[in-house]
């Protein structure tokens, strides 16, 4: 019974105690909630306090940045109201500086024309002074005004003349270098393609006949034959009186050569109709094509040089068709060869490019006549489009001068091109030719007025003027040279060039007794 009791006493005194903190727990809530009601009013008084004071700090800061704006404003236009006021000052200048010299441009027009004025009223004088000198002139030398001017026009004429002598001697000199290689360009150009009286040496060929009668069987019915064989081989037939022979002429030397062994062969068969001559015709151009590629192949062999493209062996062997001078073009550039090697191992070079260059140097002439451009140009393209050396190329461009020479090499061949050309048989001209060109030089320099006679001379390479001494001065024979030339360049042909010498002397002979 006890223990309940003291239970029982226990739960009334924890009952009790709970009463008691429950109550003491609310009282302290209602306590807190009273001091967290008056600290967020505190809080929102305090944060109306903040925002009144942030409105007036923002509103100062604006009052204060308007101000300093229209501070800005202010003095910006204060400076353009300056700027302007000193425009407007720097055009008022101008104006007065404008109407200044307006006014200064006035007094000087008045003055100008009160000079006018006075200087008429001086010419007038200066005339009449004028005409009384002359008059006075004319009294003491005895002349008249135009027969003084004629006298005066003759000084000023003398001297125009002896000026113009003096200026041509320097200009002349002073291109003489420049022109020399010009002129050696358009001199080789000349000689290659010129057709003068020596072209009937090299542009016909002749064939022989049994007899008379084949010329008859030649010509065919009608002509027949002859048309054909013509219009085949581009070769004009010539059947004349000349006893047993035909003449067979044409520029191109292989078509001529074709047209000879083409003839050749149908005069020994004996059948002679179109079929029969188309057929020999064929022929005849492939014996020449075949000679064409033994002539080309036997030439580097002959002189030990190899690696030659087959198109330039080609051209190589058409060279033997073509002529210069009567001298024969292959023969010519084999013996360019020979020589540039001599020469080369003489002076220690290399002897096979040296032949190689002198073989190939005149290689244009192979084609000159069929395409524009001298053989230099033609030969130089050649010889790049097949792949030769840069030495070959300048030797063959600079083989006459057009270009300066680059190589030993290209020296020797300019040398031995000279050599092979100008010994003596190399290349032949008629007689007739020969003594007419001298004839024509003779004629043409003593139809100038105060020549007494010339002299053509170096086998017509030189002409020697003697002049009548009173009626050519110094002056005068520079200007009759030059004339001499031009008279010369435009009415003869001739390979190479012609020296002019004008001589003038005065002798005065006197005799002691």
């Amino acid at each position: 019974m006890l223990w309940m009791i003291i239970a029982f006493v226990l739960i009334i005194i924890c009952v009790a105690v709970c009463l008691i903190y429950c109550s003491n727990y609310k009282k302290n809530i209602e306590t807190t909630i009273g001091n967290a009601e008056d600290k967020a009013r505190e809080i929102i008084d305090e944060a109306l306090k903040t925002a009144e004071s942030k409105k007036r700090e923002g509103l100062l800061e604006v009052k204060e940045e308007s101000i300093r704006t229209k501070n800005e404003l202010d003095k910006e236009i204060k400076e353009r109201r300056a700027e302007a006021q000193r425009y407007e000052r720097r055009v008022q200048q101008k104006e007065e500086s404008v109407d200044k010299k307006a006014d200064a441009l006035e007094k000087k027009e008045a003055g100008l024309t009160a000079r006018e004025e006075e200087l008429a009223k001086q010419r007038e004088v200066v005339a009449k002074l004028s005409e009384e000198r002359v008059q006075e002139l004319e009294r003491i030398s005895g002349l008249t005004s135009e027969q003084a001017k004629e006298h005066l026009l003759k000084i000023v004429e003398d001297e125009v003349k002896h000026e113009t002598a003096v200026m041509i001697k320097e200009l002349e000199s002073r291109a003489k270098e420049e022109a020399d290689k010009k002129a050696k360009e358009y001199v080789v150009t000349a000689i290659q393609k010129c057709a003068a009286d020596h072209v009937s040496e090299t542009t016909i060929s002749v064939v022989q006949l049994p007899n008379d009668e084949m010329k008859g069987r030649i010509i065919g019915r009608e002509g027949r034959n002859i048309r054909t064989l013509e219009t085949l081989t581009g070769v004009e037939l010539i059947i004349d009186d000349t006893p047993e022979a035909v003449i067979l002429s044409g520029f191109d030397p292989i078509r001529r050569e074709i047209a000879r062994i083409a003839l050749e062969k149908l005069i020994v068969d004996g059948r002679i109709h179109p079929a029969r001559i188309e057929e020999m015709v064929e022929k005849a151009q492939k014996e020449v094509e075949v000679r064409i590629k033994e002539e080309g192949e036997t030439a580097p062999l002959e002189l030990g040089v190899h690696g030659i493209h087959p198109e330039l062996i080609k051209l190589l062997g058409k060279m033997r068709f073509r002529t210069s001078y009567g001298q024969n073009a292959l023969k010519h550039s084999i013996e360019v060869a020979h020589l540039t090697g001599l020469l080369a191992s003489e002076l220690g070079l290399d002897v096979r490019m040296a032949k190689r260059a002198g073989l190939l140097h005149d290689i244009g002439k192979a084609v000159d006549h069929e395409m524009e451009g001298s053989h230099i140009q033609l030969g130089a393209e050649l010889c790049r489009k097949y792949k030769e050396s840069a030495t070959v190329i300048n030797a063959v461009e600079s083989h006459h001068g057009d270009v300066e020479a680059q190589s030993l090499i290209a020296c020797l061949v300019q040398a031995a091109d000279t050599i092979s050309a100008a010994r003596p048989g190399a290349r032949r001209e008629t007689l007739e030719t020969y003594t007419t060109r001298l004839k024509q030089l003779e004629e043409i320099t003593n139809n100038f007025k105060g020549v007494d006679k010339s002299f053509a001379i170096q086998a017509g390479r030189e002409v020697r003027v003697m002049v009548v001494p009173e009626q050519i001065n110094d002056s005068d024979m520079i200007l009759l040279a030059r004339d001499i030339s031009k008279q010369i360049e435009a009415e003869l042909e001739y390979p190479g060039q012609i020296k002019i010498n004008v001589i003038r002397e005065s002798r005065v002979v006197e005799y002691a007794k």
